[in-house]
């Protein structure tokens, strides 16, 4: 049993050791047109790195040649599925400055945008990479609008949107828990009244935003609205609740089965119940 073992083993070593060998010959070899096929056979094969490597070997030679176009353009499919996007996405981008009519065009402009939104970041992070993203894409659709991907580039648009939408409802909700607890001066000393101007910018900004992020987002100004009223001196307390009453219908029209319904109410019946009382009072 050992003896077949150690023979099984030795014979996956050679395969291994030939196999690198062939590898560091095709690296060496003068014979362009073969190392040519050899790179598309890797990334046929999957083998993503090695073809890429071959690719890159072969982009001086190639260029001016008849495989000129298709090998520079293999070259950044294979840094795509290497899943290498930041190379990718400068190869596919040499590829459209290089050949603007070129018969790989409409899918270069595509898996450029593709390895754009692939180096997204966490929403709580820098998005500028998402809105390039988004740019790209969009300047995809407005050159081929009737793409068979065109339907793939919106839902890709749909979830960038997303992240930006995401990234401002962390920013409302981050004002909001500040609350009272630091001073931000670019919105009149208050981080309610950030909260308020940060989701109500992101409603307008955002119309297609998911049900669920605009419902996050409305209760933020609802919530923001009523501390403001709260926290109020004296001679704005009541101009602030009838806000806050204000903004509850707003958000009972566009979420009458929301989540955050009872939470809404009490706003609501707390606020009324001051304006009433003072109008009372003033009596």
């Amino acid at each position: 049993m050992k003896r077949i073992y150690l023979s099984l083993l030795l014979v996956v070593l050679c395969l291994s050791l030939v196999s690198c060998g062939e590898y560091g010959l095709l690296q060496k070899t003068p014979d362009y047109e073969y190392k040519y096929e050899a790179a598309k056979a890797y990334l046929a094969e999957g083998k993503y790195s090695k073809s890429a490597t071959l690719f890159y070997d072969l982009l001086s030679v190639m260029k001016g040649t008849a495989n000129g176009e298709e090998s520079l353009f293999l070259t950044a499919m294979s840094e795509f599925y290497g899943k290498h996007y930041d190379m990718a996405h400068n190869d596919f981008q040499k590829y459209i400055k290089s050949y603007p009519k070129g018969i790989y065009i409409e899918p270069a402009y595509y898996h450029s945008a593709l390895s754009l939104y692939h180096q997204t970041p966490d929403p709580r992070l820098d998005q500028t990479s998402t809105i390039e993203a988004m740019g790209e894409f969009q300047a995809f659709l407005d050159r081929y609008p009737y793409s068979s991907l065109k339907e793939q580039t919106q839902e890709m648009v749909f979830s960038l949107q997303e992240k930006l939408v995401e990234k401002e409802c962390l920013a409302a909700k981050l004002y909001y828990d500040l609350g009272s607890y630091m001073i931000n001066s670019l919105y009149g000393g208050s981080n309610y009244q950030a909260c308020v101007v940060t989701a109500q910018n992101a409603l307008r900004d955002y119309p297609y935003a998911s049900p669920e992020k605009r419902e996050r987002l409305s209760i933020l100004v609802l919530r923001a609205k009523y501390q403001l009223a709260v926290k109020s001196i004296e001679d704005k307390r009541v101009e602030r609740y009838r806000d806050a009453i204000d903004e509850y219908y707003a958000f009972e029209n566009d979420f009458p089965e929301s989540k955050y319904m009872k939470e809404a109410k009490e706003i609501l019946q707390h606020s009324e119940k001051f304006v009433k009382r003072k109008g009372i009072d003033e009596d």
